[in-house]
Formats: C-alpha cells, sequence, structure tokens
C-alpha cells in the first residue's frame, strides 16, 4: 500500500496556491451559506476598517501562533493572505473555512470505499480540487465571537540580512527588534516569527478550529513556529478578569469603548506607512508566573507586590477597584502607601511620561515540568508550566511597552515570581473591505 509521505501522491504547493487563489476569488463576491444563520449576537464583525480581535471585548478563549515563511516568492505570500482573508471572514460569520461541495461527498466516501475493499491507496493526499474544504470539528458549534487577527514580524521584511520579498523598504520604523530587557530568558522556539494570528472565541474549539483551518491552508507556504493557547474568566465584560495570581488584570486600562482614547493610545495614524494607517502594534510575551512560590505568600505581602488589595482590586489605602491611583500618599512613618517598586506604579502612565498600552492578556497553564527554584529554599521538582500571555496593543510600541516595560523588568518587585520565557512583535495591518485581503496595501505599493 502506498504510504501518505510518497512525494508523487502529495497535493502540489502551485496546486495548493491555485485553489486558495480560488476560494479568495469566490470570497470576494460573497459566500452561500450552508447552515442555518447564526445568532448575530455571537458574531463579531471581520470587515470593517481595523481588523477584529483588538478593540473588540475579550473572549474567554484564545489561540495564538506565530508562523515561518517558506516560499520565497512575494505572490505566493499574498495569496496565502488573500485565502485566509477568505476563510477567516467565513469563518467569523459561522461558515466553514470553505465552501462546502454536497456534490462531492458520496464521491469521496465512494472512493473511500473502493480503497478499503479493492486494495487502493485511502491514505493518498487529495489535490486541491478535492481536498476536504474544512476539518469539521467546529460545524455545528456557534461562532462564539470568534475574531482572527492577522499580524506580520520583521522576518516578512527582511531575514538574515537578505529582503526575501522586496518590502524591507516598507517596514515601518515602529516594527523594532525588541530589546532584551533585564531578566529575559527566552526561548528561540517560543520566540518571533514572519507572520502571527490570533484566534479568539468564547468556544476554545471555535479559536482552535480557526487557526487550524489557516494552519492548513497555508501548507508550502508558511509553517508554525510556535503556538500558545490561553483562557480567561468570562465576565461578559461586567467584571475586571482576574489572573493566576487571583488579581485583576486590566483595571487601568484605557476604555475600549472610547474613540478618541483608542485613537491616541491604539491606532496607528498618519505617522505610519498607508498599509498600517488604522491598525496596531502587537507584543506578545509568553510570561511564568512562580505559582508555588506566589502560593507561599501571605497575602499582605501579595498586595504590596502588586499595589493593590487582592479581593477588592482597589489600589492599597482605597476601597473601591476604580479609584484613582494615589502615588503621593504616604503612611505614618513617611512610607510610600504604594510602594515604589510595586507592579501599578511602575506599570502607571503617571509614572511613565504618559504612556499608555491597550493590555489583553489570557491565562495558560501547560501542564507541569521539572524546575529547580532559583529562590529559598532551593527546592527542585515539578512546579506548574503557567502563567499569563501577556498581549498588548499600540500605536507605537517605542513609546509603550519598550518604555513602560524597561522600568519594570528592573525594578516590579513582582520580577521575583515571574519570568518572560517567549513572546514577539508584530505588526497588525488596518483591517479590510469586504472583497480585499488583508495587508493588501502593503503588496499593492511594491
Amino acid at each position: 500500500m502506498n504510504r501518505p509521505e510518497d512525494g508523487e501522491r502529495r497535493a502540489s504547493r502551485r496546486g495548493f496556491l491555485t485553489g486558495a487563489a480560488g476560494l479568495a476569488a469566490v470570497a470576494g463576491v460573497g459566500v452561500r451559506a450552508e447552515a442555518a444563520a447564526p445568532n448575530p449576537q455571537s458574531t463579531e464583525p471581520f470587515w470593517g476598517l481595523h481588523q477584529g480581535g483588538i478593540v473588540t471585548p475579550a473572549q474567554s478563549h484564545s489561540y495564538f501562533a506565530a508562523f515561518d515563511l517558506v516560499e520565497t516568492r512575494r505572490e505566493d505570500v499574498a495569496t496565502l493572505l488573500r485565502a485566509w482573508t477568505a476563510a477567516a471572514a467565513r469563518m467569523a460569520s459561522g461558515q466553514t473555512a470553505q465552501p462546502l461541495d454536497s456534490a462531492l461527498k458520496p464521491a469521496v466516501a465512494s472512493h473511500a470505499g473502493d480503497a478499503q475493499t479493492k486494495g487502493g491507496d485511502a491514505y493518498a493526499t487529495p489535490d486541491s480540487s478535492t481536498m476536504a474544504a474544512d476539518t469539521g470539528e467546529a460545524l455545528g458549534l456557534s461562532p462564539a465571537r470568534l475574531t482572527l487577527t492577522f499580524g506580520f514580524g520583521a522576518g516578512l521584511f527582511s531575514k538574515d540580512g537578505k529582503d526575501r520579498y522586496g518590502l524591507a523598504s516598507r517596514r515601518p520604523a515602529a516594527l523594532v527588534d525588541l530589546p532584551k530587557f533585564v531578566g529575559d530568558q527566552l526561548v528561540d522556539g517560543h520566540s518571533g516569527g514572519d507572520l502571527s494570528v490570533q484566534a479568539c472565541a468564547d468556544d476554545p474549539q471555535v479559536a482552535f478550529h480557526a487557526l487550524r483551518q489557516l494552519a492548513r491552508l497555508a501548507d508550502g507556504v508558511a509553517q508554525i513556529r510556535w503556538v500558545q493557547s490561553g483562557f480567561m474568566p468570562n465576565f461578559n465584560g461586567k467584571e475586571t478578569p482576574r489572573n493566576l495570581m487571583g488579581f485583576r488584570d486590566g483595571t487601568n486600562n484605557p476604555r475600549i469603548g472610547d474613540p478618541q482614547a483608542m485613537a491616541k493610545v491604539v491606532w496607528v495614524g498618519e505617522e505610519g506607512p498607508d498599509w498600517m494607517r488604522g491598525g496596531s502594534y502587537l507584543v506578545a510575551r509568553r510570561i511564568r508566573i512562580a505559582l508555588e512560590h506566589w502560593d507561599r505568600m501571605q497575602v499582605a505581602f501579595q498586595e504590596q507586590t502588586v499595589g493593590r488589595h487582592k479581593y477588592s482590586g482597589a489600589p492599597i489605602g482605597k476601597t473601591k477597584e476604580f479609584d484613582a491611583l494615589d502615588l503621593d500618599t504616604t503612611d505614618k512613618d513617611g512610607n510610600p502607601v504604594i510602594a515604589q517598586n510595586a507592579h501599578v506604579r511602575l506599570a502607571a502612565a503617571a509614572s511613565n511620561d504618559g504612556a499608555q498600552i491597550l493590555r489583553r492578556p489570557y491565562s495558560y497553564n501547560d501542564g507541569v515540568d521539572f524546575t529547580a527554584e532559583r529562590w529559598p529554599p532551593w527546592r527542585q521538582g515539578q512546579e506548574y508550566d503557567a502563567g499569563l500571555f501577556f498581549i498588548c496593543y499600540q500605536r507605537d510600541p517605542r513609546t509603550g511597552f519598550i518604555k513602560i516595560f524597561e522600568r519594570m523588568a528592573k525594578f516590579d518587585m513582582m520580577n521575583q515570581f515571574v519570568t518572560h520565557v517567549g513572546g514577539g512583535l508584530f505588526a497588525c495591518p488596518g483591517g479590510a473591505a469586504e472583497g480585499e485581503f488583508i495587508g493588501q496595501r502593503l503588496f499593492e505599493t511594491v
């Protein structure tokens, strides 16, 4: 029996690209529904001035992937982005990644049956005209407010000193290489990437399904470099979510419902290249938290570390979560009520010349692994591989995340519990009008 790895039976890369281009063309003129229309409340818009998943009210599950490009032709990368855009728009509206052709179903089933009964190759890889339109695990599920957010890493513009796609001159000045911060222990296999995709949904299977379809469509052009899943409590926007340390995370975020605040903090304006206007810069950081160490600390010490009361979320010395930070108040001994190296003080806009970012983090739990602690009592053994998958968006990372985190990396009291072990910086272009593809202006102006 022939095996899947037999080269002559594989779908060709050109076949994939032809099929992908056809998919994009179909999507550009509209798509037909294959199931009952989803509840409008379960969908988030895909087309528009901005990409979804940035100021969208946070969903409860995330699946993030960074890809390395393996194709050397610019037109093939553009074709991939067309295919990704078309599939993403369909899935966000509750449809399959590609149109299901019911006429193919009996033929495919018959072929598989014939292969089993007549000694044929039931495992042969189909060509692009017969490969599955969708892997099917999300059929019948709600779209669950699915959003797909695409980003471009520095490797799209140049890599190893080479301008692979003739795009080097179009790299935005703000798409810098992140500096090595104090305490960084970044793992190469969990950092960087030429392209990024974040799928967010209120159902983990919907988020993973969407990312899986895009990875499948990328075969021969891009391959996954690293992935990270995440979760958060689903309070429907009524409460600030808590992270695995037990503290509310995102209290001081700028309001996503305030267009002026988003224009100031999040969206790239006239200062950026035309293809980035209406877009934003994504910084991702996989932050491992030594939960066992943290759990041995008294609550009062945890609160001093963070600068907030654990259960109410209020700043130290205040009673309500959204009470303003008072960084000037001192106690009877003249010491700041909120410690000089407390997390909230170092992250506050008032401590960073007004710098702000839009936080959109998710907790993660990837099981346990062996570790040797670097703090007393110097224990060794199994430790949670868990923490925070930190995501933030900003108009310019040089005046956003980098400015804020340079001081935090040096002085934040929380650093004794957290270690940054992966991540990257990606330029997320503006949104697309129906019939366009994400990043189209970048490729058109070359």
